[in-house]
């Protein structure tokens, strides 16, 4: 009976949430059951200054395609090589940002900005989350923020403060810029890519929303740092403000920053520099990206005296860490190959314009941004969700009258927003694990926040829809 009951209890551990690969391959499932029910259709499509774009009223039926189940396998693995730009490029990314990192130039940098500000506690919560939303907005240290939880806590130590401050200085600062990642090539970009709008087109509004979003989370925690640092008890985790402190890795508040950590940094921002300038002269794309990016890691090595074999090891060992995120990539854009082999993916557009006919462009916008919101919440992966969602929204735009750079942006804060409170991402919960912040109480923290950029985030749809936001 012991032996049974241990077995019952080993099993419920078991079915916790599902995996984000589960719960993809459960909607490639249903999507292929949906081939059979759903009406095969298509709509006329036409060019327009080379943007392929779909034709109004133009909707038919025709044959039906339904997937088999060998269809289902198969499109897992076109998925994966249609991706296979996006997925190599993030593997690249997350190999040169390895290599930056195990120089210590980037740990040093956190550590004079604390010298800089100490007994300043509101500056540095400033300084230390808008350093971290500017790497998000460049899509370069999203994953990789886990890494960097430690010393949020040993600044949040050092302020006297709580676990909750050091997890949302560094976590919450890198999603106010991943929020709108108007430099980012694998959220971003690959939204624009699809929509067939300009790479990086429309940075400037995007600005305005990114500085927006980051006034409202700096802000946000630093009123919960005042109200906790006046009454320690108005801390959401109670009596014990940092649940783990006794597993924390003690790391020295005594780094300096050498002029070997300046000249790294100072390769980072040339290179990222670099990109920027060719996406805008010479019309860059993502493989310019990857090869930039290999470039960063090879002069860092020289830069730093890296022998080759560990600027390989460092580099694969960055890369490997980021090998689930990236073939998700390719995971999620399998339901879209059922979708379009199916011949049912303008059904769905279809139907969805039909529901969406009695709203005003404005509703329409904010219609499309809840959807990613709710949606987000199953598909945690950025890039994933945008190959899924933009093949559908981008002609739903074009029928609603809304603008395409409103459909992107209305993607990409749904993924943003909801990826810092959804139990399905790995990085949220790998966060929180380090802290030892339980996801429930993380959630008390989290939701008037995040409120307050929905607000924001509805209220900056509905200008862009107001003022045509075009692909400039």
């Amino acid at each position: 009976m012991e032996v049974q009951t241990v077995t019952s209890k080993e099993k419920k551990r078991k079915w916790g949430i599902p995996d984000a690969y589960v719960i993809l391959f459960g909607i490639l499932v249903l999507i292929a059951i949906m081939t059979y029910i759903i009406p095969a259709g298509e709509f006329a499509r036409e060019e327009v200054d080379g943007i392929t774009m779909v034709v109004p009223d133009s909707y038919q039926k025709v044959d039906s395609s339904p997937a088999t189940l060998m269809d289902v396998f198969l499109a897992i693995q076109e998925g994966m090589i249609s991706s296979a730009p996006l997925i190599f490029l993030v593997l690249i990314i997350g190999g040169a940002f390895a290599v930056i990192e195990s120089t210590g130039a980037i740990d040093a940098l956190i550590f004079k900005t604390i010298e800089k500000t100490r007994n300043k506690e509101l500056l540095l919560i400033a300084g230390v989350s808008i350093l971290f939303s500017v790497f998000g907005a460049l899509g370069i240290i999203v994953n990789a923020v886990i890494a960097f939880i430690p010393i949020g806590i040993i600044l949040a130590r050092s302020m006297k403060l709580d676990a909750i401050v050091g997890v949302a200085i560094i976590y919450l600062g890198a999603y106010a810029g991943f929020n709108t990642a108007f430099l980012d090539p694998l959220t971003t970009g690959t939204a624009q890519q699809i929509a067939q709008l300009p790479l990086f087109s429309g940075i400037g509004y995007r600005i305005v929303i990114y500085l927006a979003i980051l006034i409202s989370t700096v802000t946000y925690v630093a009123w919960y740092a005042k109200r906790i640092k006046n009454d320690p008890s108005k801390s959401v985790l109670g009596k014990k403000p940092f649940p783990k402190i006794d597993e924390q890795e003690e790391v020295s508040e005594k780094q300096e920053i050498t002029v070997l950590h300046k000249l790294v940094l100072a390769w980072l921002v040339v290179g990222i520099g670099i990109y920027v300038f060719g996406v805008f002269q010479y019309k860059w794309s993502l493989n310019e990206m990857a090869a930039i990016f290999l470039i960063i890691a090879a002069g860092t090595a020289i830069l730093t005296k890296m022998t080759p074999n560990k600027l390989v090891s460092e580099f694969f060992e960055g890369a490997k860490g980021l090998v689930y995120g990236a073939l998700i990539i390719g995971m999620a854009r399998s339901i879209v190959v059922i979708l379009e082999d199916g011949r049912i993916l303008d059904t769905v557009v279809e139907g969805m314009a039909t529901m969406m006919t009695p709203f005003t462009s404005v509703m329409g916008a904010l219609v499309m941004f809840v959807a990613n919101l709710i949606f987000n919440i199953l598909v945690s992966s950025g890039s994933g969700q945008a190959v899924i969602v933009m093949p559908i929204m981008t002609p739903l735009a074009d029928l609603m009258e809304i603008p395409r750079q409103v459909a992107v942006q209305a993607y990409k804060m749904g993924d943003g927003f909801t990826n810092t409170i959804t139990p399905t991402s790995g990085i949220l919960m790998a966060n929180l694990a380090i802290a030892g912040i339980s996801w429930t109480k993380w959630i008390r923290f989290m939701m008037p926040l995040l409120l307050i950029w929905i607000v924001l985030g509805s209220i900056f749809l509905t200008i862009g829809v107001m003022m045509d936001w075009g692909p400039f």
